[in-house]
């Protein structure tokens, strides 16, 4: 697939279009607004990407440059390492094998989750900070509740330590409750189904600024099941259900409260047809403080990601060390320097505030 052919405005802050590989066009020389929270800009961007038109807002000269983030990674601490080699039951290692409940096991590249290691691949790959998270994914949540308690409190207080010695590389996530010296809470897709019960973790995001991050949780394969099942299966029911289930009842009860959803939602786009087709309006899905990690997708998913909601929810994420970020740093790069500036760091510096 070719990439979109840029073109250069006429005077500055002035937004040109190319088209796509879908024949859908893309703004290509400006960059989005620090706020995306006023009304008017808000309906403008509904009417644009209901037209197949992608919104990056004007780039001004006073706009100060910002560095390049990856929204979804994971270090583990040496802690952390320490406790599940002490386990005896899943989630625990065995040397470099990571035994999960129900789930193949894995070969862990422990040599990645050393700082110094992980900073050096972040500057091969033009990566200036990571945000990290503990990733449900462990079922930790699934674990009698002082064994969870032991592990992730493990994790925050390592997690902090290597966020310090990282100088501002490192940003973390808080696994249990918001708190300080993190810039938000992980939590798995499944526990947006029970609002109520995540309540109190919301609120408190909203009173402390901090934002929320849906990331898979744990998963059990049906018997004879391929080893990538649960990743492209599971892991993507999942977040439709999160995504779907934080439309309906979620974003109006915590209008203001900024949700990142991994891997695209699970694919959310390619569900916003199919709920039309059900009566539901699809304007109702294009709301303010939602944003999208490109974690795992391609060319063919962005396209269609950005050509629904814009690029300006679209995040850049990883999913290091547990995948090679080289494929989706190239395809980001496709879409030209604009579209990449926004994703990898114009975007992330709008939800970190910084």
């Amino acid at each position: 697939m070719s990439r979109a052919n840029e073109t250069m405005p006429a005077f500055a802050g002035e937004c040109v279009s190319a088209s796509t590989s879908s024949g859908y066009a893309i703004v290509v020389n400006c960059v989005p607004m620090l706020d995306r929270r006023r009304p008017d800009s808000r309906s403008t961007k509904s009417r644009l990407r209901r037209s197949g038109t992608v919104l990056i807002r004007p780039r001004h000269d006073s706009v100060v440059s910002v560095m390049s983030t990856d929204i979804h990674e994971h270090l583990w601490p040496p802690s952390f390492f320490s406790s599940l080699s002490a386990r005896s039951e899943p989630p625990r290692l065995r040397g470099r094998a990571l035994e999960l409940a129900g789930a193949p096991v894995w070969e862990l590249d422990v040599a990645s989750h050393e700082l110094d290691a992980r900073l050096a691949l972040m500057d091969r790959f033009e990566l200036d900070r990571a945000v990290v998270s503990l990733q449900p994914t462990l079922g930790i949540d699934r674990l009698p509740a002082e064994e969870a308690l032991e592990l992730i409190e493990t994790w925050e207080v390592g997690i902090l330590e290597l966020a310090g010695a990282a100088h501002g590389r490192i940003i973390p996530l808080a696994a249990r409750e918001p708190a300080d010296g993190f810039a938000g809470l992980c939590v798995a897709g499944a526990e947006l189904l029970d609002l109520d019960a995540l309540a109190p973790r919301l609120d408190a995001l909203i009173e402390s600024g901090r934002f929320l991050f849906v990331h898979p949780g744990a998963a059990v394969p049906p018997p004879g099941a391929p080893s990538w099942w649960t990743a492209i299966v599971d892991y993507t029911a999942e977040m439709q259900a999160a995504y779907i289930a934080w439309l309906a009842a979620g974003a109006a009860r915590w209008p203001e409260l900024d949700v990142v959803f991994a891997i695209l939602a699970g694919g959310a786009p390619i569900q916003l047809e199919r709920m039309a087709a059900r009566g539901v309006e699809e304007r109702s899905a294009m709301l303010p403080h939602i944003w999208f990690d490109t974690a795992t997708y391609g060319r063919r998913a962005l396209d269609l990601a950005m050509s629904t909601y814009g690029v300006e929810p679209m995040l850049f994420g990883s999913d290091m060390p547990v995948v090679d970020p080289v494929s989706a740093l190239d395809v980001l790069r496709s879409f030209g320097e604009a579209v990449t500036d926004a994703v990898l760091s114009t975007n992330p510096a709008e939800l970190l505030r910084q």
